[in-house]
């Protein structure tokens, strides 16, 4: 029969030793061995009686803490998951706005999410990006913000955004302003809320940061190389990929 204190179902019942050992080793044994209180002879009903009814009551105590620990663990993991969907409803809430203005925009907003997290996933082992992508929350962030890089194309008129074919130089200047223009929205709804949110910071990044180019020719900024933020990097690697290979209004046709 394996010991009392060693079984799961028996561990954490009170044992209390009844003893005609007084040497002070014996009791030191007993406390040892996992005792919550050790009684010697001759004994005293009303004592033993009294001490007996301690601990049940100290073991039902105990009982009900522990009951209010799991209670509230599963009261944390509920409130975070809640947590957690807001974010996500937030984000592609949106994100949306931009998919209601260009359908092409729309499934390139959902295709570059996942290209993102497959580019991140991929460069997280590597020595040059392991300190910023070795992380599990970092790369489920970035997927979760990716959706946002465009949203800044509400602000642009449609003759603009829809037009086929390319841009003139004045259009082109207002078609570059969605970097900001996004970065900015997702800073008023912050102030709106009066809070700055970690989940947003991604967003902000790459909605800000995806149009800049590894030569310094990109916008706004103009930066370059290993100036650019490592999102705003992966964004733009994603987002040209998918430029590349899909059809677009103003390509007219796929490659």
């Amino acid at each position: 029969m394996p010991p009392l204190k060693e079984t799961q179902e028996t561990k954490d019942i009170p044992v209390i030793f009844l003893t005609a050992k007084v040497e002070v080793e014996d009791e030191m044994k007993g406390f040892e061995l996992g005792a919550v209180d050790y009684i010697t002879k001759p004994i005293s009903p009303p004592v033993v009686l009294a001490r007996v009814n301690t601990h049940l009551q100290l073991k039902k105590m105990r009982d009900y803490l522990k009951d209010q620990n799991v209670f509230l663990e599963a009261e944390v993991q509920r409130r975070t998951q809640e947590v957690v969907a807001v974010q996500e409803v937030t984000i592609l809430a949106m994100a949306s706005l931009a998919e209601t203005r260009d359908n092409d925009t729309g499934n390139h907003i959902r295709r570059t999410q996942f290209y993102v997290r497959a580019l991140a996933e991929k460069l997280r082992r590597h020595p040059r990006f392991s300190y910023f992508l070795d992380d599990d929350k970092t790369i489920d962030l970035l997927f979760k913000s990716a959706p946002l890089h465009d949203i800044g194309k509400v602000g642009i008129p449609d003759h603009i955004l829809l037009k086929p074919g390319r841009f003139t130089e004045e259009e082109f200047e207002i078609m570059k302003t969605h970097t900001a223009l996004g970065r900015d929205a997702i800073i008023a709804a912050e102030r709106r809320l009066g809070l700055d949110l970690p989940f947003l910071s991604f967003a902000k990044e790459i909605a800000y940061s995806h149009q800049e180019k590894w030569d310094g020719m990109g916008y706004p900024e103009g930066l370059s190389g290993d100036d650019i933020p490592i999102s705003g990097r992966l964004m733009a690697v994603a987002d040209v990929y998918d430029t590349l290979i899909c059809r677009r209004v103003y390509k007219g046709h796929a490659p």
